[in-house]
């Protein structure tokens, strides 16, 4: 008997500042998934927060956007995407490929617990702490686990109080400093400070994006990066670590800068090997995540300690991004770990 094909939903593309990062991914995955053992319906979301059917699986750059029909409605109870002048169809799972806020932080997610519709990575709870970083550290830090020394506020705390917030910065961080959005990624509307005189400055450019602003102690670091799959039970790949030629790893470095390496596997010892992968299983599950998502890490390269720096419930997917070629280490390709995340999305 020949076996029943499961119908997938990718959503790429979204309102968050990682739009074309996120069409990067979404189109990757429509790529890597078994048409043996998949019917992809690629959804694409525009940056108003449109959604779009895409009527075609071999699309590159920007040639879906001459294939999109609007989606019109979701019938809840059969699960079914009605399709603008077009027919229905129903889906299996939704693999959600949108990084940042409005996909990655539990928006979506809850959009399809409401349907009832099974979907990729992570559950609305986990999402949401793992896109806070002020959150998601507080928790790390109260799981034991080392996490760099770190103060959260409101940027209307900062206009209130900012001599006594600066003054904590001093005595209970130090320079250098960096100051971030709570809720972002891609290293957007972050800054380093490495003088006072210019924290203001820095804050004012993190409120540009989130009220919510987290200030980190900067310490002399290699990145190391590995990835987790699983739901009750998850697993850890081998390490992988970025290599900036800029100062620091941000956005330019991420997805401009021709000369940042990424090198797998890590250079580590057999014993930070396993350390760094039962940190991350650690950190996985005390933000109670499930099916995948990656867990970054700051190495000190004077003490050579770990700190956990953050978990992404949906990395990148490109075909350069560190998730999946960390499992090509272990004999898992590309598609075999989309096969996975799948399969963990219908257990979950």
């Amino acid at each position: 008997m020949e076996r029943l094909k499961i119908k997938v939903a990718v959503l790429f593309g979204g309102k968050s500042k990682e739009h074309e990062i996120s069409i990067l991914s979404g189109l990757s995955i429509i790529k890597n998934l078994s048409p043996e053992k998949y019917i992809v319906y690629p959804i694409f979301i525009d940056k108003d927060g449109k959604w779009f059917y895409i009527k075609s699986r071999d699309i590159e750059g920007d040639e879906f956007l001459k294939n999109k029909y609007p989606l019109k409605s979701i019938l809840i109870k059969e699960k079914i995407f009605v399709v603008e002048g077009e027919e229905a169809f129903g889906v299996d799972v939704v693999f959600p490929a949108l990084h940042g806020p409005y996909g990655e932080d539990g928006t979506v997610q809850g959009l399809l617990e409401i349907l009832g519709i099974p979907y990729a990575g992570c559950k609305v709870l986990a999402s949401a702490l793992a896109m806070d970083k002020i959150s998601s550290k507080t928790i790390f830090k109260q799981n034991n686990l080392p996490v760099v020394p770190f103060l959260g506020l409101y940027y209307h705390q900062w206009k209130k109080e900012r001599k006594y917030i600066t003054d904590q910065v001093i005595n209970r961080i130090g320079l250098p400093i960096f100051v971030k959005p709570s809720n972002l990624g891609s290293s957007i509307g972050i800054t380093k400070v490495n003088e006072i005189k210019k924290l203001g400055d820095a804050i004012e450019t993190a409120s540009g994006y989130d009220k919510r602003i987290i200030i980190e102690k900067g310490i002399n670091a290699r990145e190391i990066e590995c990835s987790v799959m699983g739901n009750e039970d998850p697993y850890a790949s081998e390490p992988g670590e970025i290599v900036p030629q800029r100062e620091y790893y941000d956005y330019e470095a991420k997805y401009n800068d021709s000369r940042t390496k990424l090198i797998i596997p890590a250079s580590l010892t057999k014993r930070q090997i396993s350390e760094v992968k039962k940190l991350a299983v650690a950190a996985y599950l005390s933000l109670n995540c499930t099916g995948f998502a990656r867990v970054d890490f700051l190495l000190d390269k004077d003490s050579n300690k770990f700190y956990v720096s953050e978990i992404n419930t949906i990395p990148g997917f490109t075909q350069y991004s560190m998730f999946h070629r960390l499992w090509s280490l272990s004999g898992i390709s590309f598609a075999e770990v989309l096969d996975r995340i799948i399969n963990y999305a219908l257990e979950k």
